[in-house]
C-alpha cells in the first residue's frame, strides 16, 4: 500500500509541475503577464498637464493622504508637492484606475490603539466609492531611513489597516508593500513583511539606475511570494544632462520588460519648483518639456506592453463588479 502511494504520488508531482505555471499572481488586480500597468502622478495639476501635452490618458493616476489628516479625497489639499484632489482624478478618468500613497510616518502607535479609525472609515468609504481597482500603499517606504519605522510597529499597523478596511466591506483595494530599496535596508526588507495574507503586491521606489540591482533581488522576494512587483514611484532624481535623462529611462524600460514588471508609476514633476523638495536638486522631470525624453517615452508606451485607460481596463484586471457612482 506504501508502495502504491509513493507512486501515486510522484505522478501527481509529475503532472504538478507539467500543467502549473512558473509564476502564479493569485492577487487582487494584477494585469496579465506580459503586460505593465502604467500610472502618473503625483499631482492632480501634474496628471492634467501631461495629459494634455501627450494626448494619452495613463491606466492610472497617484494620489496621497495621510492617516493623521486624511485630506485631499474629497476635497483638493496642498502638502506642497502639488494639489491632491482624489474625486476630481475619478471624475476626470474614470477609465483609470488609482494609486494612493498612505502616510503614517509618526503614526504606527497610534494607528494600532485606534486613534485614527474615523479616518480609517473616511478611507474605506471612499475607495468603495471608487468604483474601480485601487491600490494602496500603506506605510510607503517602510525602510527609508527617514520614516523610521520600526519592524514590529510597522508590520503590526500595516496588518491593522488591512483588517480594518476589510472589516468595512473593501473589496476593491490591492495592497501595496512598498520598499524604498536602497542598499541601507539591502537584505533586511523581510523584517517589516506584514505576511502573505496581507500583502497584494511587492513595491520599489526607483529614482536611481544605481537601485536596479537592488530592486533585481526585491523581486526575487516577490517572485518567492507569489506576488507582482510594482515599481510605485520613479524619477531620474538629480540627472541635468540630457544624455542621462535618457539613460535612465532607457535602463528602466528595459528592466520592465526583461522582468515583466506589472506596474510602473512615474512622477512627472518639475521637483525643484515644489516647496516640499527646494534647495535638494531633484530636477526638472517632465517628460512633455523636453521633445527627446516625449518622443522616447511615447515610443515606448504605445507598445503592447503598456496598459492605458480604456473601458476596458478594469475587466482585464480581474475587476467585474459593476462601476459604482462616484459622489
Amino acid at each position: 500500500m506504501a508502495k502504491h502511494s509513493v507512486t501515486i504520488n510522484i505522478i501527481l508531482c509529475m503532472l504538478f509541475s507539467v500543467f502549473t505555471p512558473v509564476l502564479v499572481f493569485a492577487n487582487p488586480f494584477a494585469p496579465p503577464s506580459g503586460k505593465t500597468l502604467l500610472f502618473v502622478g503625483q499631482d492632480r495639476n501634474t496628471i492634467s498637464r501631461y495629459v494634455r501635452a501627450t494626448g494619452t490618458i495613463p491606466g492610472g493616476t497617484m494620489l496621497y493622504t495621510s492617516i493623521q489628516e486624511m485630506k485631499g479625497l474629497d476635497k483638493p489639499y496642498e502638502y506642497g508637492a502639488g494639489p491632491q484632489y482624489g474625486r476630481s482624478l475619478l471624475r476626470a478618468y474614470p477609465y483609470s484606475v488609482i494609486q494612493v500613497g498612505l502616510y503614517m510616518v509618526d503614526a504606527l502607535g497610534e494607528t494600532i490603539s485606534g486613534k485614527y479609525d474615523d479616518n480609517l472609515k473616511i478611507l474605506a468609504q471612499w475607495i468603495k466609492n471608487a468604483g474601480r481597482p485601487v491600490y494602496l500603499r500603506i506605510g510607503y517606504e517602510f525602510d527609508n531611513p527617514t520614516n523610521h519605522y520600526a519592524p514590529e510597529l510597522y508590520v503590526e499597523a500595516y496588518q491593522y489597516v488591512v483588517n480594518f478596511l476589510r472589516k468595512e466591506g473593501v473589496k476593491n483595494a490591492a495592497y501595496v508593500w512598498h520598499s524604498y530599496c536602497a542598499h541601507d535596508s539591502f537584505g533586511r526588507w523581510m523584517d517589516w513583511y506584514p505576511g502573505d495574507d496581507y500583502v497584494d503586491w511587492f513595491a520599489v521606489s526607483v529614482f536611481s539606475t544605481n537601485q536596479l540591482e537592488a530592486v533585481a533581488t526585491f523581486l526575487k522576494f516577490s517572485r518567492e511570494h507569489q506576488k507582482p512587483l510594482m515599481i510605485a514611484e520613479s524619477s531620474p532624481w538629480g540627472i541635468y544632462t540630457m544624455r542621462g535623462r535618457i539613460d535612465w529611462f532607457t535602463h528602466v524600460f528595459q528592466f520592465i520588460d526583461r522582468n515583466d514588471i506589472q506596474a510602473f508609476c512615474y512622477i512627472d514633476s518639475d521637483w525643484d519648483i515644489m516647496p516640499m523638495f527646494y534647495n535638494q536638486r531633484i530636477g526638472d522631470c517632465r517628460i512633455e518639456d523636453f521633445r527627446e525624453i516625449k518622443q522616447l517615452w511615447l515610443g515606448m508606451i504605445h507598445q503592447d506592453r503598456y496598459l492605458m485607460s480604456s473601458p476596458d481596463l478594469f475587466q482585464s484586471l480581474g475587476w467585474t463588479d459593476a462601476q459604482s457612482d462616484v459622489k
